[in-house]
């Protein structure tokens, strides 16, 4: 064991700040598992059926973890059974771009997988998952059994389930599949490997110091994923470690990109009492269905996961005061789970149809009679004095839905002399305002007007 501990410590001493070739990252992930076997012994065969091919025959292993393959086995082919009558989104890599991928270098890891980045030779970048030979996952499998090619072996079921529910299931939150490797010539410890959408990791520390708009579309954009996972086309999908961990950024949307602990099943019942959903700090009653199904679990499981985690940190601060009471409807309806996901969707929706119309806005005093307006110029963009949450860090420059907004919003700050409408537009289609605290040179621009606030005194500007 100690031989085997070592080399995984240099292996993770390897990954850290590598840029490795896609071989030499599989050579190092061969070697922490090679040290594994060596420090616990023999455990029978390690491979991994392939879509199509016949079962390999049964190894060697000990009957627990012979119960635990055939399990996972199961669910896997109950699986893929389940999403058979649909169309697979098989994606166009293979194990040949996988051998000419470059610049592999390790993002993370987890409790069963180990993420890579990697170069195609094509061109772009894919996120690389396969199984993660030193993880916790196998170490305490190898620690109950002493088979470490049968806990690798029960570890890539994990992944493979993953792919399947990647093939199948086609959302904008969802992390899309690019391809995957089912190597069969190489290390035999090693055998798969999917190649997958690029994000960058949920810093939720982060998203709390942007804008308010922008993290009503995380917000947005979760509840719209998991209206698909009620209805998906494999049944309602619960995600089992909901965790903002799980999710990913690409090109500034949410993106779910750990599948192997989703689920299709919904917990089996004989009466209510077997349906309670059990939180840290609440509990909820669920029905117990006709057919034996708690029902609507999933879709509960997912919307107070995405209250707890998301929603109560990202939806309230900093919201427009208008929408706060339609906000805090969301928050208490699903903190008690009064609503499904179709109820919150509409809720939502109900929110961004007020924001994107300005009709939050309506009975506030008019405010821009207060201003000359220039037409024809705009202001020199600079270092300008900084206000929470801005788009920019130099300056304010917020969102807003007119110029009289925007009069308003610059009324409100003791520092602001005036304001330009940009021609910035945010993801719901309102223009970004630059506010600032003097009149600075002006640029002669056709298309622009800059707001300059009158002296209160004379009428003139400032």
């Amino acid at each position: 064991m100690a031989a085997a501990a070592a080399a995984a410590a240099a292996v993770g001493r390897a990954w850290r700040g590598a840029r490795l070739s896609a071989a030499a990252l599989l050579a190092l992930l061969a070697l922490a598992l090679l040290a594994l076997t060596a420090g616990r012994g023999g455990g029978g065969g390690s491979g991994v059926e392939q879509p199509g091919s016949p079962p390999p025959p049964p190894p060697l292993l000990p009957p627990g973890l012979r119960e635990e393959l055939r399990q996972r086995r199961r669910d896997l082919r109950r699986l893929k059974a389940a999403a058979g009558g649909g169309e697979a989104a098989t994606g166009g890599l293979g194990c040949g771009d996988l051998s000419l991928a470059t610049g592999v270098s390790v993002l993370g890891w987890g409790f069963t997988k180990v993420v890579a980045r990697a170069a195609l030779a094509g061109g772009g970048a894919v996120a690389l998952k396969s199984v993660h030979g030193a993880g916790r996952e196998v170490r305490q499998c190898v620690q109950r059994y002493g088979a470490p090619g049968g806990c690798r072996r029960l570890a890539t079921y994990k992944l493979l389930k993953e792919v399947t529910l990647l093939q199948r299931l086609r959302h904008p939150g969802i992390v899309q599949l690019h391809g995957q490797c089912y190597d069969n010539s190489g290390d035999p410890e090693i055998r798969v490997t999917a190649m997958l959408e690029l994000g960058s990791p949920l810093e939720m520390i982060q998203l709390l110091q942007t804008p308010w708009e922008e993290r009503f579309k995380i917000c947005l954009s979760l509840v719209e994923l998991l209206f698909y996972l009620a209805h998906s086309p494999l049944g309602s999908i619960v995600l089992l470690d909901f965790q903002p961990r799980q999710f990913v950024m690409v090109d500034g949307n949410l993106k779910v990109t750990d599948m192997d602990d989703a689920s299709t099943e919904e917990l089996s019942c004989k009466e209510d009492n077997d349906c309670t959903l059990d939180f840290p700090t609440k509990s909820f009653p669920v029905n117990c269905s006709a057919v034996g199904k708690c029902e609507g679990i999933n879709e509960k499981k997912n919307l107070f996961n995405a209250y707890r985690y998301f929603f109560t940190y990202l939806l309230p601060h900093s919201a427009p005061s208008a929408l706060r009471p339609f906000l805090s409807d969301i928050l208490n309806a699903t903190g008690d789970l009064r609503y499904g996901i179709n109820e919150t969707l509409k809720a939502f929706e109900k929110v961004l149809h007020l924001y994107k119309s300005g009709l939050y806005l309506q009975k506030r005093p008019l405010l821009l009679k207060d201003y000359i307006s220039l037409k024809g110029f705009r202001m020199v963009e600079g270092e300008d004095y900084k206000c929470w949450p801005s788009y920019s860090h130099l300056r304010c420059l917020l969102s807003v839905h007119s110029a009289e907004e925007a009069a308003a919003i610059c009324n409100s700050q003791l520092q602001c002399q005036s304001f330009i409408i940009t021609q910035q537009r945010t993801w719901t289609g309102r223009p970004l305002a630059s506010f600032q605290s003097s009149l600075t040179d002006l640029i002669p621009d056709a298309n622009a007007v800059v707001y300059v606030k009158r002296s209160p005194s004379s009428g003139e500007r400032l």
